[in-house]
């Protein structure tokens, strides 16, 4: 499965950007890499630690803004087509992560 964190975060101040800069790395340390800048997704081995990282991204989001989750299954982020400019990216073979227990 995967998992997908959306988000909208203020920064008009100095205390929103600090806010917005925290739950970014937070997103990060948990093991989500950047698809796009407000975009953070990550690959769950089983439904069980999607749960668990679900749960952890709740954890931590900001007072203000807006945060969605979305969890999709391999079979659908298959189906994902990402371009670059003109040019078509065709998607690794394996996640980008490694995962130990």
């Amino acid at each position: 499965m995967w998992l997908i964190v959306f988000f909208d975060l203020p920064v008009q101040t100095k205390k929103q950007r600090k806010e917005a800069a925290k739950f970014r790395k937070m997103l990060e340390k948990f093991g989500f890499v950047m698809s796009q800048y407000s975009v953070y997704m990550r690959h769950c081995p089983s439904k069980e630690s999607c749960t668990v990282h679900t749960n952890r991204v709740k954890g931590i989001i900001p007072v203000e803004g807006s945060v969605s989750i979305l969890k999709i299954t391999d079979k659908q982020y298959g189906e994902i087509i990402n371009y670059t400019g003109k040019e078509r990216e065709l998607l690794p073979a394996t996640p980008r992560q490694l995962e130990l227990f």
